[in-house]
Formats: structure tokens, sequence, C-alpha cells
């Protein structure tokens, strides 16, 4: 959020920026709600106490690998913006990848028998598929501002 604020402020001051800054603003805003969303995981992780969380390392794989594009799409915003959009695809696919993950291991867990510690996996699963969705929106804000851009 501290960045977040920061990034507003300096945006204030600066008379040209490579990407619109409204696009700038929704971009940080996205990657802002993926990290909170991760937060959040943690900190119910904590809280729910499951045994393991083994089921949850193919969704946090995807999200890895999401974050790591998105951040060479960023990186690419100056150097290479023809290749931005190729590498934000990237990211999005991860984000896709992040809910059919999710959806793979609830299909395990219900195929067991139903008790508290299944409903604290599901809660936890859900918390990344939100943060697969979100990094799927902020590969979206950077793709978009990337085509308007290019016009």
């Amino acid at each position: 959020d501290a960045e977040r604020a920061a990034l507003a402020a300096m945006l204030r001051g600066v008379l040209a920026t490579p990407i619109d800054r409204e696009d700038l603003y929704r971009l940080s805003r996205s990657v802002d709600d993926v990290l909170d969303n991760l937060r959040d995981f943690v900190r119910e992780a904590d809280m729910f106490g499951p045994p393991e969380l083994g089921f949850a390392v193919p969704p946090l794989d995807a999200v890895l690998e999401g974050l790591t594009a998105l951040d060479a799409a960023v990186r690419k915003v100056l150097a290479e913006p023809a290749a931005v959009t190729i590498a934000a695809l990237g990211a999005r696919k991860a984000g896709n990848r992040v809910r059919e993950n999710r959806q793979a291991a609830l299909a395990l867990l219900f195929a067991g028998p139903l008790d508290i510690d299944v409903l604290r996996r599901r809660e936890l699963l859900d918390r990344l598929d939100a943060v697969g969705r979100r990094l799927g929106e902020a590969a979206d804000a950077l793709s978009d501002a990337m085509l308007k851009r290019s016009h």
C-alpha cells in the first residue's frame, strides 16, 4: 500500500510515462491485490493450521510462474514494448493454471471423507484461486496499457 501511494505521488510530478497514468495505477492496484491475497493465504494457513500444505504446492507453483512472467513483462515495457503482451499472456495463462490446480485439488479433497480439515483446505484453495484471478487482472491491465500505447 505504501508503494502504491509512493507511485501515485511520483506520477503527479512526471510529465510523460511509458504507459498512461491510469493504466499504471490499475496495474499497481492489481499487483497489490495479488500480494494482499498471498498475505491472506499465509495468515489463513497459519490460523487454520492444516497438518500439511502439499495440496497447495501446484497452485502456488502456478502463482510463482505467473509472477515471474508478469515481472518479465513489466521489465520489457521500455526495452521491448512489442514483447510485453506475449509475456503478459504467460502471466494470464499461469493465473488460469491456478484455477485448474485448485479444481483438481478440490476433486481429490471431496473424494474422501468430509471433515473440518477438508473445509480448511478448501478455504485455502479458494484464497489461491483469488490470487490467480488477480494475477490475470494484472496481466490484462498491462496488456491493455500496451495496446493503447501502440495506437
